[in-house]
């Protein structure tokens, strides 16, 4: 793993989010994207060399509604960058990791990402992300 490439926060009402996350961060969004297969929209902030993405459901079944219906707002995944996501998920179930995805998919931010089960990490959701 490279380095932390982003925070993931549940939020309920993005606008509302951004709006706090820019007065703490002092700094504006510097996007927002739809990822409609996962039923979400993310902003995101960059804070030195790590990116806060704030993620809001855009369907009642999605993960993050799900997330938030479970545990309110709050921290969601951490996320690692690497430079091959798919030796990277192999590497990590062979150490006894538990993959949620078989293979990475198409994230936010012009990433391929896979994501870790909690019950294998501690209870944090990790993430794995790649440019693509």
């Amino acid at each position: 793993m490279n380095k932390i490439e982003h925070i993931g926060i549940a939020v309920k009402d993005l606008a509302e989010a951004e709006e706090k996350w820019a007065k703490l961060l002092n700094t504006l969004s510097y996007k927002r994207e739809l990822v409609e297969s996962e039923g979400v929209i993310t902003s995101f902030f960059k804070v030195g060399e790590t990116k806060i993405e704030l993620l809001a459901p855009t369907t009642a079944n999605s993960p993050i509604q799900k997330f938030l219906d479970k545990r309110g707002e709050g921290i969601h995944h951490i996320a690692f960058a690497v430079d091959n996501i798919e030796a990277k998920m192999k590497e990590l179930a062979n150490q006894g990791f538990t993959l949620i995805n078989e293979t990475p998919k198409k994230g936010a931010d012009r990433k391929k990402v896979a994501f870790l089960h909690p019950k294998s990490t501690g209870g944090i959701l990790v993430e794995l992300c790649q440019d693509l």
